[in-house]
Parts: structure tokens; sequence; C-alpha cells
């Protein structure tokens, strides 16, 4: 007989989605993929939307798969992206697919706001968001701006990942990390502001019970036992936003660390016990995200290797049939700090050729210009790693503990170079790995829910005995300070 523990993971991103079995055994941790999935983009009517109903059906399907094989889950859970969310009416209907972040509806709703409703020091007073134009507070005032009637007639909203929750178990809650990417949330109170709920047209009652991460949801509905051949099996509020579950996957042995979530897109941060909210966070645009047992995720967007992976698009066949080890490779053998880009300007969030965006920067800054994929590719990286040098020095400004460890996650965990840069760079101990971290903080988190692990430096151990990490030391201290001083004399980055 089997009595080993199984956790249902779903982990849903902008792109593509999938579920996950894990399980813990003798202070290890195991995961194996169900079920993988697109997660489609709709445009129509000149509005981009996200099929709930299509996530909805393929989490049954990979309920129905551990059903198949005869596997006995102790809970579900579930995260995804940040700020989307849900309209339900009062029969309990969903209104319409919710709206895509990426909605055009948005590109002007920030501006118009913060200039004609509440000003933007009095928000960063409240929240300690940084502003992004698609964080939830814009999307709604955007919404009743145009007379949304799916915003007019809801009852209830829900974030995506509660959404999901609650056409699983009928159960409405606010889960706490993914409430806290809307720009609504005071992190002090650990609730949402009712100002600024008003600000947009809201009450509170619109939404669910607030509820930290290892909460229990509730069961599932008759319909979905009977649709997946499962029992009554709890749903977790996990970290319902993915990054909070990959932070709380972090292997640290204790507080004292920073972390870099690397992807396509960087997150740099550190976990404290407090929201960090202060003329300088405000100035240099940090961000304070709900964390596990009411931790503060305080921390700055990094763009990560969406430079690298759009100019592999552009880049020839011959080129791109090349494996990323081979033409990192040959990066390598190009001459450094040539030219350098700040990777957060303006002109690189969504150019219609990388490649020429990069090119121009480099010949408006005076530098030379990179032409080959080899120079391009070195230039992104050695300007990647410059760029963390500076976060990181500002995050030892922020933290209330000395820092000497980077941990490095998710898959950029697997880039050796760009790793072993950031640990020259920013002169701390680079420890990489796990590349699973999402999936592994949604997986202990129920877990803790279960009564498997106590807390979250438990589950932290048990990860760093599932993970072989990958441990890079500083080098060639006196070339990166040069580099530095280069990377930023060459255009200092905005605040904003």
């Amino acid at each position: 007989m089997d009595y080993k523990q199984y956790f249902f993971a779903v982990d849903l991103g902008a792109t593509s989605g999938r579920t996950i079995v894990g399980s813990i055994d003798d202070g290890h941790c195991s995961l194996e993929e169900v079920t993988r999935f697109p997660n489609n983009l709709i445009e129509q009517g000149g509005h981009y939307y996200w099929d709930i109903h299509a996530l909805y059906f393929e989490i049954l399907r990979g309920l129905k798969e551990v059903a198949r094989r005869g596997l006995k889950i102790t809970s579900i859970g579930i995260d995804t992206w940040g700020v989307d969310f849900v309209f339900v009416g009062d029969d309990g209907a969903i209104l319409r697919n919710p709206r895509a972040y990426r909605d055009p509806i948005t590109f002007d709703a920030m501006e118009d706001y913060l200039h004609n409703v509440v000003s933007r020091r009095e928000v960063y007073d409240i929240t300690g968001i940084q502003f992004l134009n698609f964080n939830s507070i814009f999307q709604f005032y955007a919404m009743k701006r145009e007379g949304n009637s799916a915003f007019r007639n809801a009852s209830k909203i829900l974030f995506v990942p509660d959404a999901l929750s609650w056409m699983l178990t009928g159960k409405t809650v606010c889960e706490y990390t993914i409430a806290s990417t809307s720009q609504l949330l005071d992190p002090r109170t650990k609730q949402l502001d009712e100002r600024l709920l008003q600000s947009v047209g809201l009450t509170r009652s619109k939404f669910g019970r607030m509820v930290q991460p290892g909460t229990v949801v509730g069961v599932l509905t008759d319909e979905v036992q009977r649709l997946t051949g499962l029992g009554p099996v709890p749903v977790i509020a996990v970290a319902g936003h993915d990054t909070g579950s990959a932070v709380a996957a972090v292997p640290a042995k204790d507080e004292k660390f920073a972390y870099l979530s690397s992807g396509t897109w960087s997150l740099m941060g550190i976990e404290t016990k407090d929201a960090i909210i202060s003329d300088l966070s405000y100035e240099r645009n940090f961000t304070n995200e709900g964390g596990v047992e009411g931790t503060t995720r305080f921390l700055k967007n990094i763009c990560g290797m969406w430079l690298y992976e759009r100019c592999r698009l552009e880049w020839p066949e011959d080129v791109q049939k090349l494996s990323h080890p081979e033409l990192q490779g040959q990066a390598m053998q190009a001459e450094p700090f040539r030219s350098l880009i700040n990777p957060d300007d303006p002109m690189f969030a969504a150019p219609a050729s990388m490649i020429q965006a990069i090119q121009q920067y480099c010949r408006e800054t005076g530098q030379p210009v990179p032409e080959t994929p080899a120079e391009i590719c070195r230039c992104i990286f050695d300007s990647l790693a410059l760029r963390y040098r500076q976060v990181f020095t500002w995050l030892k400004e922020f933290a209330p503990f000395q820092l000497d460890v980077l941990h490095i996650i998710g898959g950029g965990s697997l880039n050796k170079y760009l790793n072993q840069f950031a640990a020259n760079s920013t002169g701390a101990t680079v420890l990489a790995g796990p590349q699973e971290c999402t999936a592994l903080g949604n997986i202990m988190l129920q877990a803790k829910a279960a009564g498997v692990v106590k807390d979250i430096w438990e589950m932290r151990a048990i990860i760093a005995n599932s993970t072989k990490m990958v441990k890079y030391e500083p080098q060639d201290k006196d070339i990166w300070d040069k580099a530095y001083e280069q990377f930023l004399g060459i255009n200092p980055p905005k605040t904003h």
C-alpha cells in the first residue's frame, strides 16, 4: 500500500499552463508533470480576453488524469499571473471572459487616474506598489470610464486563481498575494483599501474574504467530483501569484538573502517582515507585494531574457538552429563591455526590431554598434549583469540585514554564463536553482496546509534537499568595478 501524500498543482502563465503532481517523502520533494496546455489570448472587438472556461476545462482534464492513474491527491492549489480578475453576477454566473492585462483600454488610464482622481504619491504611500498601467486599479478605472456592463453588474470580483478555485469549490476568497498585485491593498493592514476601492467605483463587499497562503478554500463540488471521478478533495489557497509561490521556494537557510527570479523577465528583491514605503523606494520605483506567512516581497522588475529571446527570433535561420549554450558560448568569445545598454530603457519594451533598438541605443550613446549575434548577445549579458548590480546595491541600502547571497531561481538559473556574470558584478555568492520554483512553492504550501511541514523554513529545507544548487563565486572584481562605472556613465536609468 502506498501511503505517500500527493499534491496537485495548477501553474498558469500568460502563454501556457500545466498541472503537476508533487509528493514529499523522507525530506525530499519530487514533481511530475501531468498535463501541459496553451493559454490563448483572444482578440475580439478591439479587446483582449482570457478564456477562463478553457482553463477550467484543462484543470478538470488534469484531475481526470490523476483519477485515471489511481493517485489519491491530498489537495489542489492554483497559481497564476497577477492583476487580472473575473466578474461574477448575482446569479452566480461569470458575466464574460476576463479582460487580459495586455488590453489597450489601460494605455492612458493610469495617467488619467493619477492626474484626476488620486495622486501618484498618495497611491504609492497607501500600497507601496510600483506603477504599471495594467495594474488592477487602472483596469477598474478604465472599465468604469467606458461604462463596461460586466463591471456595472458584478456581484463578486475574483482574481484569476481565486476565480478558478471558486469554479472548483463554489467558495469565494481573496488570496493575499494575488490581491497585492492589484495596487488596491495596504500592506500594513493587509486589506484592500476602502478609499482606493471607492475611487474606482467599488466596495469591499464585492471581493471575497481575505485569506493568507495555506488556507483551505473548500472542497470540490459534487459536480466536479462527478466530472473528475475524485472525492471531496480540498482546494488550498496557495500563494496565488506565481511569483509569490516561486519566492516561497527559494532554498535559503536564513532570511539574509536576495533573490532573482530569472526568465523572460527578472524580479530581484528581498523578503521582509514589513513593507518598505519611503521617499527612496518611491523614487526608485520598488514594489511591495504580498508574501508567505505575512511577509512582504520587496522587489524591482528588471527586463530579463526578453532582450535575448526577441533578438534570437530575428537572427538568420542558421543562428536560430544553434543551441543556447552554443550561441552563448560564441558570445563569450566577443569583446567584453564593448557596448552596454540599460535593459530597462522604454525603447526595449516592445520594439518592432530588438536588434535595431539595441543598435540604435548604442549609436545614440556614442558606443561601438554591435553587429554580429555574438556581439549583441554579449552586450545583453554584460548589461543585464550590471543592471543586476545596480538593483542589488539599492537592495543592500534597503535591507534590514546584510546581503551576501543571491539566489537565482526559475528557468534562468540554468544560464551558467549569466549566473557567473551576476556573481562577478554584484560581488555576492550566487546559488542557482531550482528551475521549477513556482510549482515547488505551490506544492509546499499545500503540504503546510496538510500539516506535513510546519513553516516556510522547513519548506525551504526540503527544497534545498531536493535541489542541486550550483554555486558561483565572484571573480575579476577590478574589471567588473570598472565596467560598472562605464555602465553608470552611459545613460543613468530613470527611476520611473
